[in-house]
């Protein structure tokens, strides 16, 4: 008989009499069991009375992904008969027990992610001849794997890896005949990789983020069933064997980080279908392999920080497959194959800090987004075709023979973030029309030969950060509209600049900003520049009589501001019982306000957000209609240590970062019983104000309109999943270390005024200290239905909890509900975890806001994606860049997907696998 079980409710399947009385039915169907299956149903308690109640006769039992707790108990050596014993991503915090050594029988064996104590793999375990799948990745084994593990001859699959073991691998893993899965990534093992390899049928051996040394074994050659190979993340040394290029079955090799060299075997791609060929920051010298691509199905070539020299290899440039080339800091010259700048489906081409030579191509790949080729001998015009670029969002071209002007053309580019192109020989006029440069960042065009004013355009630039035009021949005024930028850095140094600098800039933030530019002025001395006392002014000269009159004005309107500011500030003081010299501002950007603007204003008045650690107000700073945000966190004797770390955090963090797509921190003020922290003020709010009808419409008070009338239909809810996803995209993969935020949701999601998203709220951000590589929390901090369930399991921390949290936030946009209001009893993720499967149609759980029909084939495709984040195991979920690009082609291709011209099927499946 059999006891099935799905996530909508249980089946038993019995051959028991119907005619038995029903107490003795439910001990009979327990006692005559053989498949039991209660996977995925998130049932709570321990295992104990239920293992008691079981019958020798069970072979199956499937408990994966529900929250049992506790041991495993030893009663479990009663199931002599089980066959397979599947207790995979549960709430396991105590032991498992050595008497799953007696269960003769088992032939697999899945303990993996659960939290359970720190221990040893039991020796009894050796004992299991019939075991062929040995799965326990997290599980929080500690020191040496037991010798006698790799003389279980059956084994076909060994997963050990995310745990603490140490000491040598076992020389019997690899004379296992029927070893097809091998996978002891990121541990502590140590000493060199046994030597002798019989395990012939080895398809997969991953030994990666480990502390191994020596060579990689010759007898790797003989493995004719080996795709997947990596081995990176250690020490290893010597040369790569000459027969391993030669498997034919190879796909993926990965040596990064190791200590190799030699020369790199020739025929690597010549016999095999290679698609992933990763060797950089080893010792390798002489060519690439020249047949990567032979067989026209290469992914990536990822070979920097290495000592190569010579050409790219031709096959690149015939290798439409590509999708990224990484060969920087190399000695690599020539020129780059015509082929390869236009090929079909490369993103990033990456050779910084090498010899190559030769012009940019008018044309380049379509999904070109990423291009750096700094410190080479790149020469020529940068081309009027630049324009059909339209994919480039980095172009780092610094240092090197670049001449001619900077064409019109250029300036086309819509999603470009990052110019750098200093350190060439351009020369002439920036162009003046550059709006379309709208997401741009940062803009280095220093030592040229560029001339001209500089363009007024430049400052409506909304994302301008860094802008260096140093070392050029530009003259003319400062345009004042660059004072409209909240620059981070800004160098204008050694050109031939005049007048007055804008007043936004006279400040100490920029004492280094202006030098080298003899007829600029200032009256601030530590700009180093000359002052402008005495300057002929350029208006109109007023009447005496005026200009008394005017000082007389002035003077009462300062007198009277002057007694209602000293009052304001009483008042404000006797409030708080502080004192002006209690307070210390600490700036993160270039501020129009100041401290006084801040503490004044925070009254009831400005009041737009309450949350758990205390307020937020909407402040204005000045009389043209600028605002910003002001979180105010409260000092309380229980809770002290709790929030002076979240503000610590957050101040840690935000000050550090920029990016579009995360909230701008401008300062801090700290002192007294609270602490503030100062933000962008975002015009829309958080997105949860948007798409859950409960929180509609806004209070009179929190902002200057009322949504409750206004609709966000579906092409924005889109383009803030993008920004969202850019923003987590920053976090994961540019930062270093890399930032888990630890709280995503959508009342952290804060939009602008063009509804451009904004992740917001690092109080719960942690800083990996290695990338892939999980740490472990304290306490489990986060809200309910966006917390990952490993997460709440094993308090371990990696990127794949904000994958989970990102994953409620795509369905909340397709469904609007709210995250922890699923239904009555479950969450949005395990609502719609049921309601998938089931085969309703996708249409009855659509937001009637967004029920168009036009778009129903990207909605459909971004709650699929939604699943696939909110998946209940960490590694079945996608990568946040994996996520972004399936995000980006949805919106580039939809008008092919409404037309029925384009299947987005292929997108969701490829990041399946």
């Amino acid at each position: 008989m059999s006891y099935n079980s799905t996530n909508s409710g249980l089946v038993v399947e019995s051959k028991t009499s119907p005619k038995e009385h029903p107490s003795s039915t439910r001990k009979t169907l327990f006692m005559c069991l053989e498949y039991l299956d209660l996977s995925l149903n998130y049932l709570v308690g321990t295992l104990l009375d239920d293992i008691k109640q079981l019958s020798s006769k069970l072979k199956y039992l499937n408990l994966a992904g529900n929250n049992f707790t506790g041991d495993i108990p030893a009663a479990i050596r009663s199931l002599t008969g089980l066959v397979s014993l599947q207790l995979v991503a549960n709430l396991f915090n105590g032991s498992f027990p050595p008497e799953i050594g007696n269960l003769s029988n088992l032939g697999e064996l899945a303990l993996a992610n659960n939290g359970f104590e720190p221990q040893y793999i039991p020796s009894s375990f050796t004992k299991l001849k019939k075991l062929r799948n040995l799965w326990m990745t997290e599980t929080n084994l500690i020191g040496e794997i037991p010798e006698g593990i790799g003389n279980i001859s059956a084994l076909e699959l060994v997963d050990l890896s995310e745990n603490g073991l140490s000491g040598r691998i076992p020389d019997g893993f690899f004379l296992l005949k029927n070893l097809t899965i091998l996978h002891l990534y990121i541990n502590r093992l140590s000493g060199s990789i046994p030597c002798t390899v019989e395990a012939l049928h080895l398809r997969v051996i991953d030994l990666s983020n480990n502390t191994l040394t020596g060579t990689i074994p010759d007898d790797f050659g003989k493995l004719t069933s080996l795709t997947h190979l990596a081995l990176f993340c250690n020490q290893l040394s010597g040369e790569v064997p000459v027969s391993i290029c030669r498997l034919p079955l190879l796909e993926n090799i990965g040596l990064w980080s190791n200590n190799l060299s030699g020369v790199l075997p020739p025929d690597f791609g010549r016999y095999s279908k290679l698609k992933e060929f990763q060797v950089p920051l080893n010792q390798f010298h002489g060519e690439l392999p020249k047949y990567l691509c032979a067989n026209k199905e290469l992914i990536g070539v990822i070979a920097f920080d290495n000592k190569l020299t010579g050409e790219l290899p031709g096959s690149l440039g015939s290798c439409d497959s590509l999708e990224i080339v990484r060969v920087h800091d190399n000695q690599l010259s020539g020129k780059i194959p015509d082929g390869l700048w236009t090929s079909l489906n490369l993103t990033t081409l990456m050779i910084s800090n090498n010899l190559f030579s030769g012009q940019l191509p008018d044309k380049v790949s379509s999904q070109l987004s990423l291009l750096e080729l700094m410190n080479n001998q790149f020469s020529g015009p940068i081309p009027a075709g630049i324009s059909s670029w339209e994919r480039m969002k980095v172009l780092k071209a610094s240092n090197n023979l670049f001449s001619g002007v900077i064409p019109q053309e250029f300036t086309a580019l819509p999603s470009l973030s990052t110019v750098l192109l200093d350190g060439n020989q351009l020369s002439g006029h920036l162009p003046s029309i550059i709006i379309s440069w709208k997401s741009l960042t940062t803009l280095n065009l220093s030592r040229n030969q560029l001339s001209g004013e500089i363009p007024a355009s430049l400052g409506v630039l909304p994302g301008l950060l860094y802008l260096d035009l140093s070392g050029n021949d530009f003259s003319g005024q400062i345009p004042p509209e660059i004072g409209n930028l909240r620059l981070s850095s800004l160098n204008l140094s050694s050109n031939k600049l005049s007048g007055r600098i804008p007043y936004e800039f006279e400040n100490t933030a920029f004492d280094s900003s202006f030098l080298n530019n003899p007829r600029l002025c200032s009256n601030i001395p530590s700009l180093h520049l000359r002052s402008c006392r005495g300057e002929t002014r350029k208006s109109n000269k007023l009447s005496s009589h005026v200009i008394a009159a005017v000082s007389s004005i002035a003077a009462v309107t300062f007198l009277v501001a002057g007694i209602c500011t000293i009052y304001i500030c009483r008042r404000y003081r006797k409030r708080s019982n502080l004192s002006d010299s209690t307070w210390k501002l600490t700036s993160f950007q270039q501020l129009n306000f100041t401290e006084a603007d801040i503490l004044s204003s925070l009254i009831d008045g400005n009041l737009i957000g309450k949350e758990g650690s205390g307020r937020v107000y909407r402040i204005p700073i000045n009389h043209s209609g600028e605002y910003v945000a002001v979180k105010r966190i409260w000092d309380n004797l229980n809770l002290d240590q709790k929030l002076e770390k979240e503000f610590l955090a957050e101040v840690k963090i935000l000050g550090t970062i920029r990016h579009s797509n995360i909230v701008k921190l401008l300062c801090c003020i700290s002192g007294g019983n609270s602490k503030l922290l100062v933000y962008e003020y975002m015009e829309n709010c958080s997105l949860d104000r948007w798409i859950h009808r409960t929180k509609r419409p806004y209070s009179s008070n929190s902002i200057s309109v009322s949504v409750h009338h206004v609709i966000l239909d579906w092409p924005k809810r889109l383009q803030i999943a993008i920004g969202a996803a850019h923003g987590l995209c920053y976090m994961h993969y540019h930062c270093s270390p890399p930032i888990i935020h630890r709280d995503v949701k959508s009342s952290n999601i804060l939009l602008d005024s063009e509804f451009n998203a904004k992740i917001a709220d690092f109080g719960l951000a942690r800083l990996l200290i290695k990338r892939g590589e999980p740490s472990t929390t304290s306490v489990v901090a986060g809200s309910f239905g966006y917390m990952a369930p490993e997460y709440a399991r094993t308090r371990r921390v990696s990127e794949k909890i904000d994958v989970y949290s990102f994953g409620v936030i795509l369905l909340e946009l397709v469904t609007g509900r709210e995250a922890h209001n699923g239904d009555e009893t479950s969450s949005l993720a395990e609502w719609a975890w049921r309601h998938f499967p089931e085969g309703k149609p996708i249409v009855e759980a659509l937001d009637e806001d967004i029920n168009e029909p036009q778009y129903f084939e990207e909605i459909n495709s971004v709650f699929k994606l939604g699943l696939m984040c909110t998946n209940p195991l960490p590694w079945s979920r996608p990568a946040m860049n994996d996520i972004l690009q399936i995000l980006l082609r949805l919106q580039a291709l939809g008008e092919r997907i409404n037309a029925n011209e384009y299947d987005v099927a292929p997108l969701l499946q490829n990041s399946e696998s």
